[in-house]
């Protein structure tokens, strides 16, 4: 229970079908002596919230993210408990900073899924005894021939199952998204007929722990010792400008680049050892062919290429692809129609008539 209306109906969703909902809260930031209260109103040690810290925008982990997460839990009176995640946590920030130095651009809501909530979250799950994780992500689980398969939520505004790829197959007879097959103003309604509080809270689209356009800060102050300044260049290899460091830029960035040319330039190459920033026109950004490490299938593996839709980023749209295995488990992905915008660090989903088959991490 992040404090927002999805998960929040989520949690009535499952208590209307009669199961036993424990809320949780994953606290990553720095404790204070405050408590949250159980569903019956008592005070727990085990519940610290946490203070908001200046690098931290309001978002799913804030204190105040806590207090409604705890609010709802008094009003579905259900157990809420805030676990203490923040070492954990530091291993997500600590991967953020280091693909930004490396000249790759990361994605931490999958990390957070992968290895927190359908991840640790099993660990606490079987501490207590509990069946199933659920949480408010908007895609569905469905079972097909007697196999959990997962697809797009049914708002396709809003689905989210791109960040959900990642989670171990092992898991999906687990998981739980009781608000997959509803729409978000659906969703809105039926918090409000509950009486939530949160059912206009606006949803939180940024990462939790920086600042929403402040990431390069928040690198530079967790690594002070290492500096990735450098040229920007054209692709001739003409330099026209400097940069204060790669942690600033992704693929197919425009604005920010201070250097003017007749028409438009966008980022079309990172270079983690040269530390250049390699700028080209809208035509230089577009690509038709890229291969994926780290795979993880939520299918049998496939051993031969098949065709399917890919998604490249978290908003952007599928498009036609062939993939095809290679015999070290990476994927090689050659698109129908070249695509901008592909960079390194962000995963690529493979889709099949909505179905998440799986996906790797683009090199």
């Amino acid at each position: 229970m992040s404090g927002g209306v999805d998960s929040s109906v989520a949690a009535h969703l499952l208590q209307k079908q009669g199961h036993e909902v424990i809320g949780l809260f994953m606290r990553h930031g720095e404790t204070i002596e405050s408590a949250c209260a159980t569903g019956a109103g008592s005070k727990s040690s085990l519940l610290p919230v946490i203070s908001q810290r200046a690098d931290h925008k309001q978002g799913c982990c804030s204190a105040s993210d806590a207090e409604d997460a705890r609010r709802v839990a008094d009003r579905l009176d259900i157990p809420f408990y805030a676990l203490d995640f923040q070492e954990e946590f530091g291993r997500i920030i600590d991967y953020f900073v280091d693909e930004y130095t490396a000249a790759r651009t990361p994605n931490p809501c999958v990390m957070c899924n992968n290895w927190l909530k359908f991840g640790k979250m099993f660990d606490y799950a079987d501490s207590v005894g509990a069946q199933y994780v659920a949480t408010g992500h908007y895609a569905r689980l469905e079972n097909e021939y007697g196999q959990p398969v997962l697809r797009r939520g049914l708002d396709m505004s809003k689905d989210q199952s791109y960040v959900l790829f990642g989670v171990a197959k092992k898991y999906l007879p687990r998981m739980m998204l009781p608000i997959g097959g509803f729409q978000k103003e659906e969703i809105r309604e039926l918090a409000t007929e509950l009486g939530l509080r949160v059912a206009d809270k606006r949803d939180s689209q940024e990462i939790c722990f920086v600042t929403s356009g402040h990431h390069s800060e928040f690198i530079r102050k967790r690594r002070p010792e290492h500096t990735t300044a450098g040229d920007i260049v054209t692709t001739a290899g003409e330099i026209v400008g400097q940069h204060d460091g790669i942690e600033g830029f992704t693929i197919g960035q425009r604005k920010g680049l201070h250097v003017a040319f007749g028409e438009p330039r966008y980022v079309v190459r990172l270079e983690a050892e040269s530390r250049r920033v390699v700028i080209g026109t809208k035509a230089e950004l577009a690509r038709g062919h890229f291969t994926a490490n780290r795979t993880n299938w939520l299918v049998d593996a496939p051993t031969v290429a098949f065709d399917c839709d890919v998604q490249v980023r978290y908003n952007s749209s599928a498009t036609p692809a062939m993939v095809e295995p290679l015999s070290d488990g990476r994927i090689a992905v050659t698109l129908k129609e070249p695509r901008q915008g592909i960079a390194p660090g962000q995963a690529v989903v493979c889709y099949v008539n909505q179905q998440v088959y799986g996906g790797g991490w683009i090199e």
